[in-house]
């Protein structure tokens, strides 16, 4: 019994595609909210930290270009990666505090930030697997 569920379980690349997408498409709706309202509130906290306003829309390339392209399958290593790179930015930049704190329920204070850092982690390493819009798999 446990060999057969294990038989019809062993999908590696749909289990890519779907962490790929739920977690792609989840951050698809911050990018499209910084879209439809801006990113004035990133530049103010890039501004107070001394760096320039400009670089705030990097978030662009982190939110919405990135899991796009993680959705499609293309460079979805590197796309997985500067993902990351965003979520650290956002962390350091909104709440580096929380990094050592507990939330009143107990829970990491950096969780909301870990748990889209930790899969993006995931995907890099993972890769696309085989369902991809791009059919060269140097560009998976």
């Amino acid at each position: 019994m446990i060999d057969r569920i294990n038989s019809l379980l062993n999908r590696p690349d749909c289990g890519k595609l779907i962490l790929r997408l739920s977690f792609s498409i989840l951050m698809l709706f911050h990018g499209t909210h910084k879209l439809l309202e801006g990113i004035s509130g990133i530049q103010g906290m890039l501004t107070a930290h001394g760096l320039p306003a400009f670089i705030g829309y990097g978030v662009y390339l982190g939110e919405v270009v990135a899991p796009l392209f993680m959705i499609l399958g293309i460079l979805t290593r590197l796309s997985a990666l500067g993902f990351c790179f965003t979520m650290v930015v956002a962390l350091l930049l909104a709440e580096p505090e929380s990094l050592f704190m507990l939330a009143k329920t107990g829970a990491w204070g950096a969780e909301n930030v870990a748990v889209y850092f930790f899969p993006g982690i995931v995907i890099a390493l993972l890769g696309s697997g085989k369902y991809s819009v791009m059919s060269n798999p140097r560009w998976r």
